[in-house]
Formats: structure tokens, sequence, C-alpha cells
């Protein structure tokens, strides 16, 4: 009697897996670029877009959403994608003005200037998410889990959110009691009891209010 066979499930297959899953473009035909933000959920500082349009031939074994990446991996990543993008551009809208447009708009905004600062123009953009506000001139799709699905826009998300991490590292030189250094602004639990013991910096973002007990966010 012939012996079953033993299919043996391995990392490497999986890892491999999901690296299949991520496409070159939503679209053939127009140039394309991919848009991400980083920072939409943090109580301090910035949020960050990029915008970054690859060659149809870009693949990368490691490349996949930043959220599923390690640190290390991410600033592994930041020169590759750069030095093999076509065009890339990273920008930020400030908390003073997240406060004023709200988190949702200031996102926007940031990745429609992180777009006007490509020294290509992209005749098409593919969004991370399930809203955008259109860019003039340009067509869009909103996809979302797109940083999992598309090289740019995973690429978009490496950029926004390293040069996101880079810029809290500076700030948390100025107000080491915040642990920006480590929660680079997130709403971590260390975060929000600074917050309630010393207050705002002129860093935070007024709109984000921390209330106790729970230190819940609203």
């Amino acid at each position: 009697m012939a012996k079953p066979k033993i299919v043996v499930k391995t990392k490497t297959a999986s890892v491999k897996n999901e690296i299949l899953s991520l496409l070159a473009c939503h679209q053939p035909d127009l140039l394309e670029a991919g848009c991400d933000e980083a920072g939409r959920g943090c109580l301090a500082g910035p949020v960050f877009a990029a915008a970054v349009i690859l060659p149809p031939s870009f693949t990368h074994p490691l490349l996949n959403d930043s959220k599923k990446l390690s640190e290390a991996d991410r600033y592994r990543l930041r020169p590759e994608i750069e030095a093999q993008a076509l065009a890339f551009a990273v920008a930020s809208v400030s908390n003073t003005e997240i406060d004023e447009i709200n988190i949702l708009n200031a996102s926007f905004l940031a990745m429609h200037r992180a777009i006007s600062q490509l020294s290509i123009k992209p005749q098409y953009l593919i969004i991370d998410g399930n809203r955008f506000n259109a860019y003039p001139e340009i067509p869009h799709q909103c996809i979302v889990q797109g940083d999992g699905k598309y090289f740019s826009i995973a690429a978009a998300s490496v950029l926004a959110k390293t040069y996101r991490d880079d810029y809290m590292q500076q700030l948390a030189l100025q107000h080491p009691e915040y642990d920006w250094h480590s929660n680079k602004g997130y709403p971590t639990i260390k975060h929000r009891n600074m917050v309630l013991q010393h207050g705002f910096t002129p860093h935070h973002r007024r709109s984000f209010n921390v209330t106790n007990p729970q230190l819940s966010i609203f």
C-alpha cells in the first residue's frame, strides 16, 4: 500500500504566497502613483503621506504593508524604494492644521501635497483606504487595504511611516517624558498618562481629547 503523501506547510511558503499577492499596478495603461499616509491615529505630531511611482517591472521580496514589517525592515526598504522609484515625494500636515480641518481631511491634504511634489506627474492614482478628495485632473481609485495589495501603495506606506518616525524621534528630544521615541505619538497608556499629568505640548492635537478614568480617546 502506498504511503499517504505528507504535505508540510512551511513559513517560507506562506511568505511567498503573501509576496505574490502584491501587484505591480491597478491598471496597465496610465502612469500610476500609489499613495498612503501614516500617523492618522496619533495624539501628537503631523500626519505624513507619500506618493510613489514605481517602474512596471518593480518587485521586492520583502515589501509589504508597513504595519506588517519590523522597524529594521522598513528602514532597510526605504533607500531601495527611493533608488528604484521613478518618482517619490513625502509631505505632512501639522497638528495645528489637523485641529483646523480634522484628521480625515488632513490625511487627504498630506497626500495632495505629496502628489504635487512628484517630479513626474502621474496619470492615475491608487489610494489606500475607502475615501479620498479627488486630486485635480488626475483620476483615482480607492483601495481598501491597498498597502497589502499593490507595490506602489506599500512603498508609499513605508516612506510615510519612516519619515514620520524620524520626525517624532526629533520631537522626543524636546519632550522625553511623553515617550515619543518609542510610541511615535500614538496613544499608548504611558503617553495618555503623561498627557493627563503634564498636559498638552505645542505638538499635540488639541482636537484629540484624553479623558479619564479609562483614558479613552474621543
